[in-house]
């Protein structure tokens, strides 16, 4: 513990004993020894120190204003006694104090005192280090350090100087220094003693006695612990001017807390002067406040000067750390060495970090799994690195450990900090520690000859780092036995196996096995210190299958050159082909896959081709002078096989087309002085059987030439014109001899079609005489009377189509067959049936009526076509009335079945009930022909009304049948 040293001075005329005293702090060295509990009883022993320098301050004052009194007494008797000579120069030849680090930036630390032996005289305080500043009243701390003061009055006046060390110290509590009094209270209970805070104040000046102003105090800081619970408001410091006694003085504070956000924090009695704080503080939200307290009179006149009150809050354990994530993912790598870095977990505390309740430490509470080694892993205490203390980390055995990691405040103090946890997850890394091993030291496989692109062995490995990485894929390379190519290996991705494959076709005739080193590494290299696996090589052994393969011809496509025109019988050449099973001794015979032109035959035994007819270069067969023929050839093997071969004909031209002329059409007018008309010719055959051309006329007939005239325009050209200065305007045919440049030459007497018609005045034949010169030609006469022929047909058709509509609209189907209709209906209807609505019938209609009275009172004239006669006839006897059936299909079937058996049913009998016609009706009821059961009326007559009434002339007529 070090405390600052006590000073002293006399001052002036009022005899006043002023003493500053240094902060007090305590300085710790981070040994073993040093334990927390004696870090804070440190502080209690200096508050306890600094009690008893402020009674021997008491003390003090009050002997040197006794020696005042006794050096005024004795000056007045003579002197008895003498004053030591006035020496300016600071009375102490080396400072040093303490402060806390919460002292803010422009307030005093230290007053540093200057023995003036004439106040007259200019004297000025100054510093060596720009990083500090002297007032006149002392010095302001910005940094920690030690710094040369001087003071000087003039140029030629030495410099007294001195040294001041400044050391700063964790925040503590600070005692308050009164001015009235001289005493200081030091806060070491949790409810301190609030101290009076006096206003500095100044030395009246009188006009002819000049006096020194009284320096100002340094308002020590006041704590107030947070988390108070009061009672509140709770009283801190009373702020009081020494003018008080004079006048009456009205206080107040302003300043964040007071007046400005947060308000009403604090509160001052404007009479009394006391402040309090009005709630419990929270150091997390603000942990200094600063504030300005004010004293002025009734009016509101400024008394005094402002002075500032530094308010901290004083931190309280009331938080734990708290982990920025639940939980960590780190990794390592397997087979890392002790002490290799893995992650970092970090833990904030929102107390005071400069104290033990926001010091955080780490510890490790568990390790999941333990494994062989339960510890593997250990963590700094003060940062949170995570590392490893033990070597045999191994992926293939564990891949994850879980580790609790704890937190804990108060320097790790469990028996006072709080605490709190966080996972850590450590994933083990795969490296490359275990080579890939073959299975098995052989494999075998067979291919057959001339295929490709083909798996004929697969090669099984194990690996037993993870799967999936580049350090378990495996990468397959044949060293040795397939100098020519044939064979590679593909790496399964799924299954990491390697898969031999035939990439260029093999010959059984050339090799009929194949011996393959085949070796297999990972796609990462292998660890450092890792050897390779003598399992990593293998033999592989591929036999070769012999297949019947197709005969080949030596040359495919082949190309021959022949004239075209060569006569048929001609022998081209001879189109063979090898078969490759030499050891097999097959036969091979030909035949012709692909002729266009049916020009070539090819023998089958030995390939011999020939021609069957002309070769024509001009045909549409051969492109770019070029005729193509397919052959095959097939041997005898079992299964059958067989090649293609290509032939190629190179045709030479000959000169065996004449030239065309061209246009064959074209039109001139009828004068002379027109232009002509441009011809040249076409040549189906090639250089230099084409042009240059020869164009001329005939000397037959002799009109043309006495007409017409040909000039020579160049080789290919030539123009046609008049040569009479008139024409009649028509259609004229002129004939053209045309001649090629072949060896020998060739010509064609064409003839084109002039059509000759009046010009106008720029040369044109105009539209009207065009057209009547053009007239019509064969083609164009043929297709219009095609399409009147067309036209008439659809008309015809039109017409028939028409007719049969209407005849199908006026003919009307019988309901049923004419043989079989034995009812007055005679027309067929396409109601399939009737709805809901015609399912309702009224039996009693169909069944015979018991009583005829109604028909009797019926007027007369009015009758039913259905109704019975009223006319006198034999009586029958009465058929017994049916009892009423469920179903009118019954009640029908049993009214036939009645009828039938019944011998005295008259003809009239009906089943159905038709709906009166009406009096007015023209057609005569049914009802008045009357039969007679004598058999006397003649019904023959009923055969001459038609096929449908054939049936009932059978039953009525047919007397014969009798």
């Amino acid at each position: 513990m070090i405390c600052s040293s006590l000073k002293g001075d006399v001052t002036g005329d009022r005899g006043l004993c002023m003493f500053d005293v240094g902060h007090c702090g305590s300085i710790h060295e981070e040994t073993p020894g040093n334990s927390s509990s004696g870090k804070e009883h440190a502080p209690n022993r200096c508050y306890t120190m600094l009690l008893f320098l402020t009674k021997m301050k008491i003390v003090c004052a009050i002997l040197l204003m006794s020696a005042s009194l006794l050096g005024t007494s004795r000056g007045s008797h003579g002197g008895l006694s003498s004053k030591p000579p006035c020496r300016p120069g600071f009375p102490e030849s080396f400072y040093s104090v303490f402060v806390s680090r919460d002292i803010l930036q422009g307030q005093s630390s230290l007053k540093v005192i200057f023995e003036e032996c004439q106040d007259s005289e200019a004297v000025a305080f100054g510093s060596h280090i720009p990083s500090f500043h002297m007032r006149r009243e002392g010095s302001t701390l910005k940094e920690q350090g030690q710094f040369p003061v001087t003071k000087r009055r003039d140029l030629n006046i030495p410099i007294w100087e001195n040294t001041v060390k400044l050391a700063l110290v964790e925040h503590t509590p600070s005692p308050t220094v009164t001015q009235a009094t001289g005493k200081e209270g030091v806060s070491t209970e949790p409810k301190p003693q609030p101290s009076v805070i006096m206003f500095p104040w100044k030395q009246q000046q009188s006009p002819s006695v000049p006096r020194r102003q009284k320096r100002d105090w340094v308002i020590p800081p006041i704590n107030v612990p947070e988390n108070s619970r009061g009672p509140f408001p709770q009283m801190l410091v009373r702020i009081r001017s020494d003018q008080d006694r004079d006048i009456q003085i009205r206080y107040s504070i302003t300043g964040a807390g007071a007046d400005q956000p947060p308000t009403e924090v604090y509160n001052i009695d404007p009479v009394a002067g006391k402040m309090f704080v009005t709630k419990p503080l929270d150091r997390e939200e603000r942990s200094s406040y600063h504030l300005r307290a004010h004293a002025v009179d009734m009016n509101g006149n400024k008394v005094e000067n402002p002075i500032d009150l530094y308010i901290y809050v004083i931190d309280m354990n009331d938080n734990r750390p708290e982990f920025r994530k639940q939980v960590y993912n780190g990794s390592v790598d397997e087979g890392s060495k002790p002490g290799s870095y893995v992650m970092k977990v970090t833990a904030n505390d929102a107390d005071d970090d400069t104290t033990a309740n926001g010091m955080v430490r780490y510890r490790i509470l568990s390790q999941s799994p333990r494994s062989s080694i339960p510890n593997m892993f250990t963590i700094n205490s003060e940062t949170g690195d995570i590392v490893t203390v033990a070597p045999g980390l191994d992926r293939e055995r564990v891949s994850q450990y879980t580790i609790i990691v704890q937190a804990t405040d108060m320097e790790g103090n469990l028996n006072f900090g709080l605490s709190n946890t966080a996972t850590a997850l450590i994933a083990v890394t795969d490296i490359n520690d275990h080579p890939p091993e073959m299975t098995s030291r052989t494999f075998s496989g067979e291919v057959l000859e001339n295929r490709e692109d083909l798996a004929v062995a697969n090669l099984t490995v194990i690996d037993s780092d993870q799967p999936h990485t580049p350090n378990w894929n495996t990468v397959y390379r044949i060293i040795g036995g397939d100098p020519s190519g044939h064979f590679t290996v593909r790496t399964d991705p799924v299954t990491n196996s390697g898969i031999v494959t035939v990439v260029k076709p093999v010959d059984y005739e050339m090799n009929r096995a194949f011996m393959l080193n085949v070796v297999v590494s990972n796609q990462a290299p292998l660890a450092s210190g890792i050897p390779s696996s003598p399992l990593s090589t293998a033999g592989v052994t591929i036999s070769v299958v012999d297949v019947n393969e197709p005969p080949v011809f030596s040359s495919n496509p082949k190309i021959i050159r022949f004239e075209e025109g060569v006569p048929a019988g001609t022998t081209l050449t001879t189109f063979s082909a090898n078969d490759p099973d030499r050891l097999r001794h097959q036969t091979v015979r030909y035949s012709k896959l692909s002729d266009p032109a049916d020009w070539l035959r090819i023998n089958n035994t030995n390939g011999q081709i020939v021609t069957m007819t002309l070769l024509d270069r001009e045909s549409i067969y051969v492109k770019n002078n070029i005729y193509e023929a397919t052959f095959l050839a097939t041997d005898n093997g079992s299964p059958v096989a067989s090649g293609t071969g290509t032939l190629q004909i190179h045709l030479l031209d000959v000169n065996d087309n004449a030239p065309e002329l061209q246009p064959r059409e074209a039109q001139m007018c009828e004068r002379r002085r027109t232009k002509g008309i441009n011809i040249t010719a076409s040549d189906a055959d090639a250089e230099p059987n084409v042009g240059p051309f020869v164009f001329e006329l005939p000397t037959f007939p002799l009109s043309v030439r006495r007409n017409w005239t040909i000039s020579r325009l160049n080789g290919y050209y030539a123009q046609l014109r008049l040569r009479i200065p008139h024409l009649e305007m028509g259609v004229y045919e002129v004939p053209v001899i045309v001649t090629d440049s072949g060896n020998p030459p060739l010509s064609n007497r064409s003839v084109i079609r002039v059509k000759v018609c009046p010009c106008d005045e720029n040369g044109d034949c105009s539209s009207v005489e065009a057209v009547a010169a053009a007239g019509l030609g064969t083609g164009a006469i043929v297709a219009i009377l095609i399409c009147i022929i067309i036209l008439l047909i659809l008309v015809l058709l039109f017409v028939m189509w028409m007719k049969r509509k209407e005849k199908e609209r006026q003919t009307k189907q019988l309901l049923i067959d004419p043989e079989d209709d034995v009812r007055d209906n005679i027309l067929k209807y396409d109601e399939e049936g009737g709805g809901e609505e015609d399912q309702d019938y009224d039996l009693s209609q169909l069944q015979q009526p018991e009583s005829l009275d109604h028909i009797i009172t019926k007027p007369p004239g009015v009758r039913r076509v259905d109704e019975r006669p009223l006319v006198p006839e034999s009586q029958y006897p009465v058929r017994p009335t049916l009892p009423h059936p469920g179903d009118i299909g019954d009640f029908i079937n049993e009214g036939l079945r009645a009828a039938d058996n019944d011998p005295t049913a008259p003809p009239y009998d009906s089943l159905l009930v038709f709906d009166y016609e009406g009096s007015g009706s023209t057609v005569g009821s049914v009802s008045s022909l009357n039969s007679s059961s004598s058999g006397e009326q003649d019904y023959d007559y009923l055969n001459d009304w038609g096929p449908r009434f054939k049936k009932l002339a059978d039953m009525y007529g047919g007397g014969d049948d009798d």
